[in-house]
């Protein structure tokens, strides 16, 4: 199959609701739903109701909004018709949607109920026109004279401003033309055919790049369907909307399938000491991990195709287990910056732990590579690389280098076949006291696969490298609701006691406040042998100038962004 070429996203609007028009094209699992008719239809209609708040060619329009069939409704009566959409991550916090909307400079705003009470009033009240996402209704809007649209979207025009959520803590606003997004799908189709049979599920947010591009924009090329959960994702509801779904496609970060891997399918296999020593074997693991495979295709409704991965590294472990059981995963590498991908793999391309050759049209490179080991900063020249930094013109020049190649902050290698391996994050990289490059992402690795660890992280305090761990909270529960019901034992006798008898109040009391803090000693006891643990576990598992000094207890998870990424940034301070 030929994959078809847009120079504008208002060609491919128009291409797909017309030739598709019967088919199903977005909607809840259980449902609402379009077709690409009908898509086109309220598209339409949509588009006056912005002509007639006054919101014309050039204006930007907000959308924030969980995933509905709604979404690519409010996103194209911007995009075809000249206007710029600036998609708003969902786990934004007030003060930075504020400042996306005030930034951006925009007049109009799609929001969902669920998510309205984070836009302050006085922004509601500033803003042209407010439309409710889930029913397309006008909530507010001021009075303005008639906006007219006279042509067309040109390929090089600008068509969305999307503010990253990244690790590092700064927001910057990425303007992607329609010609980034148009050769971007091109790139996919070709790496991956797309086909009118095709089924996705879209979990990730239709904010993030990725999902937007591949799950929204790459369907629509082929008239395929895309499904939508109008609840949170939860393990539960994500089962049922499988079975219910049956998906041929659907995107993932790595933390969704760790977790998976992790939590259902590596306990079973250190169930009992047999089944653990027969996994500890490779013709062992390698036949367990087929029959995993068989069980996590059902799971996932039995003809899934392509599980695309991306977003950050995928750890080594749960990649073998992905390849062993024989899963049709793919992998892919890139930026909101580069919308998105650069590089990427599917079928007999993928290559444990690569991402894959170069996507079509796009030429990698390493600069400044190590003598040693050829790893250095990876550059890129793409159509999809951005226009630059909405009103950042530092920042947009720092982002390239001197011949133009976009610079991706992260580290890496090529291959003598062009498979590119990720090593880390240039910024997190640490210096150690040799002058070694230490990448905090490959202990992290080795650090998560001790079966009580959910997650972590790898900072330097002092010169010394340092863990913090986040234990899994189910593996622990046991040891928690002992130690907080002794606690409130305590507590509650302790109230009862003070109105007893004299004579025995005081003895009484001693003997509970011992039992709470047994309890609480006990607790103590197991973190901090957990915690030795995993300091001996990782210690004998990397190199010398790799080896951590001291892992801390991260009582809860990590703060992450929308790709479910730590954002490191938060824990870079001392930790005590």
């Amino acid at each position: 199959m030929q994959s078809k070429e847009f120079n504008t996203l208002k060609d491919l609007f128009n291409y797909s609701i017309d030739k598709y028009k019967g088919n199903n094209a977005f909607a809840y699992v259980d449902g609402k739903s379009y077709t690409y008719g009908q898509l086109g239809e309220e598209t339409i209609r949509i588009n006056e109701l912005l002509l007639e708040a006054g919101i014309g060619a050039g204006a930007k329009v907000a959308l924030l909004g969980q995933n509905m069939p709604n979404w690519p409704v409010a996103y194209f009566s911007a995009v075809a018709f000249n206007r710029i959409i600036v998609p708003v991550l969902p786990d934004f916090a007030e003060a930075e949607i504020r400042n996306v909307i005030e930034h951006s400079e925009s007049t109009a705003l799609f929001v969902s109920q669920r998510l309205a009470a984070k836009v302050p009033a006085d922004l509601m009240e500033s803003l042209n026109v407010v439309i409710d996402l889930d029913t397309l209704r006008v909530i507010r809007s001021k009075s303005a004279q008639r906006a007219e649209i006279t042509s067309d979207p040109a390929t090089g025009d600008l068509a969305a401003i999307i503010y990253t959520s990244g690790t590092t803590g700064n927001s910057k606003g990425v303007m992607l033309s329609h010609k980034n997004l148009c050769s971007q799908v091109y790139a996919v189709n070709i790496l991956r055919p797309t086909f009118d049979w095709d089924v996705w599920l879209s979990v990730l947010p239709l904010s993030h790049t990725m999902e937007s591009s591949l799950s929204m924009l790459l369907p629509m090329t082929a008239g395929a369907s895309v499904f939508y959960m109008e609840k949170a994702p939860t393990p539960s509801l994500l089962v049922q909307a499988l079975a219910k779904v049956r998906p041929t496609t659907m995107l993932s970060v790595p933390l969704i399938i760790e977790k998976i891997y992790r939590n259902s399918i590596l306990p079973k296999f250190n169930g009992s000491a047999l089944m653990k020593t027969i996994y500890g074997t490779t013709p062992g693991r390698k036949l367990l991990n087929r029959v995993a495979g068989k069980k996590l295709m059902k799971t996932f409704g039995g003809r899934i195709r392509f599980f695309g991965i991306g977003g950050a590294k995928l750890d080594g472990t749960v990649e073998r287990f992905l390849i062993e059981a024989r899963f049709p995963y793919a992998i892919g590498y890139g930026l909101t910056e580069t919308a998105p991908l650069l590089a990427g793999a599917v079928g007999k391309q993928v290559k444990w732990q690569s991402t894959g050759p170069a996507m079509h049209g796009v030429t990698l490179r390493i600069d400044n590579p190590n003598p040693e080991n050829g790893e250095g900063e990876i550059v890129a020249k793409s159509p999809s690389v951005m226009m630059g930094y909405y009103k950042n013109p530092d920042a947009t020049a720092q982002a390239f280098t001197a011949d133009g190649y976009f610079r991706t902050k992260d580290l890496g290698i090529i291959d003598h076949t062009g498979r590119l391996f990720i090593k880390g994050r240039l910024s997190n990289m640490i210096l150690g006291p040799s002058g070694e490059n230490i990448y905090p992402e490959e202990i992290e690795s080795v650090i998560n696969e001790h079966p009580m660890v959910a997650e972590s992280v790898v900072t330097q305090y002092k010169g010394k490298l340092v863990a913090l761990v986040h234990f899994n909270p189910d593996k622990l529960k046991a040891l928690e609701e002992a130690k907080e019901e002794a606690i409130a034992v305590y507590y509650e006798k302790k109230e009862q006691l003070l109105h007893s008898f004299e004579e025995t109040k005081e003895q009484l009391l001693h003997s509970y406040e011992e039992t709470k803090d047994a309890a609480v000693k006990i607790f103590n006891e197991k973190i901090e042998q957990l915690k030795k643990e995993v300091y001996d576990y990782v210690n004998t598992r990397v190199n010398k100038f790799s080896k951590i000094s001291a892992v801390k207890d991260q009582p809860h998870q990590f703060e992450k962004t929308a790709t479910q990424k730590i954002k490191r940034y938060l824990y870079m301070e001392k930790k005590k």
